[in-house]
């Protein structure tokens, strides 16, 4: 019976020291964890850095000209439409010329007329001319015939330029390409009547040459200083994501544009369309260029914006100014290190001067820690 009890009262024991050996070592272990899971880090390392400056923009032809009509009419025929390649001179429409057939022979008849009335005019003046040196009329009755004959000759040339206007006027009813490229639109139908009493209507837009093309693109005033003409540039089109067009800064317009206390500038990149792939309206997603580094020590942008809690803050000198980073010393402490920084590429920044080296770890973001709220020793379940 007695060696039972003792039995027994030795395994309690043993169980006993086992738990309190059990949860001495999670407590410690967690602990442990606990100060080295606390950061998240990421490490300093070399590489290329390329500043730019991101912006949007529409891609439009070099050279684009609205064709118009300067007469009013219906459209009779059409001999150009969408994507067509036409020539300068090529005929692109014709409205109805009949209005202006009908006017033209109204004003020859009209010239007609006009040249009868100074031909009678001309010779009434001889013959008031040769009774006045007769002396059977008066030289005021010579003064009127100069009067008529020379009223008749203005007659004559009103009739002339009016004859030349509307035969002007025909020749605008044929609508000619004043350049060599392509239709890009075409804005009138066979049949439609156009008008152009108060300002010419639009008919067709021709693009002089699609293999040049450029992007339209809006810097605002803080990133447009460093801007230069030259600059490489980059973009993509959603036509075609996955790919890298280039680019160079054609010009930089001095003309602002103010939207709701917003300046911008309006910067024109120059684009080689050789193979055809971009068209006009399609929207450029701009990268420009303004400063490359290549081989240099780079950190993570997001440990230069990492600042510890007040309340684990480590004390720092008077001293230290400029960028501050936190290195994770061995112990898991954050350590202030300061560092000056040079161009950005809004994932990476250049690090110019410092104590930091590639390779070292430096913080970027604190973890949550569930342990570090349940407290330091946890029971272990069997």
């Amino acid at each position: 019976m007695s060696k039972s009890i003792f039995s027994r009262n030795k395994f309690l024991v043993v169980l006993l020291f086992i738990i309190i050996a059990s949860g001495i070592g999670y407590a410690l272990k967690d602990k442990q964890e606990t100060g080295k899971d606390k950061y998240k880090t990421k490490t300093v390392s070399r590489g290329d850095i390329i500043q730019a400056i991101s912006a949007n923009g529409t891609l439009n032809p070099v050279v684009i000209v609205n064709v118009g009509t300067q007469v009013s009419g219906t459209v009779q025929k059409l001999h150009a439409d969408f994507n067509d390649h036409v020539n300068n001179g090529q005929i692109l429409a014709e409205l109805d010329p009949s209005l202006f057939q009908a006017q033209i022979a109204q004003d020859q008849a009209n010239l007609l007329n006009a040249e009868s009335s100074l031909k009678y005019a001309r010779i009434k003046e001889q013959r008031t001319q040769l009774l006045t040196q007769k002396n059977f009329i008066s030289a005021a009755d010579l003064d009127s015939a100069k009067q008529v004959r020379e009223s008749a000759q203005a007659q004559v040339a009103v009739a002339k330029a009016q004859l030349e206007r509307n035969r002007t006027n025909l020749r605008y009813t044929i609508i000619r390409s004043p350049i060599s490229g392509v239709v890009v639109a075409r804005n009138v139908d066979l049949g439609q009547t156009v008008a152009a009493s108060f300002q010419t209507p639009t008919l067709f837009q021709i693009a002089q040459d699609l293999s040049q093309m450029q992007i339209d693109t809006s810097i605002a005033e803080a990133d447009v200083g460093a801007v230069h003409i030259g600059q490489s540039v980059r973009f993509t089109v959603d036509s075609f994501p996955d790919v890298n067009f280039a680019g160079t800064v054609k010009q930089v317009r001095l003309n602002p544009t103010i939207q709701q206390n917003v300046v911008t500038y309006n910067v024109i990149v120059a684009v080689n369309n050789a193979e055809g792939r971009l068209m006009p309206g399609m929207t450029a997603h701009v990268f420009i260029t303004v400063a490359k580094q290549e081989n240099v020590l780079r950190a993570p942008n997001a440990a230069l914006r990492y600042k510890p809690k007040d309340e684990d803050e480590p004390k720092r000198s008077k001293k230290e100014s400029g960028s501050t980073v936190y290195q994770l010393s061995p112990e898991g402490k954050a350590l202030p290190v300061a560092v000056k920084t040079g161009i950005t590429d809004n994932t990476y920044t250049e690090i110019t001067g410092g104590e930091i080296k590639a390779d070292d770890k430096l913080i970027i973001r604190e973890l949550s820690s569930d342990k570090k709220k349940d407290g330091g020793f946890k029971m272990r379940a069997f």
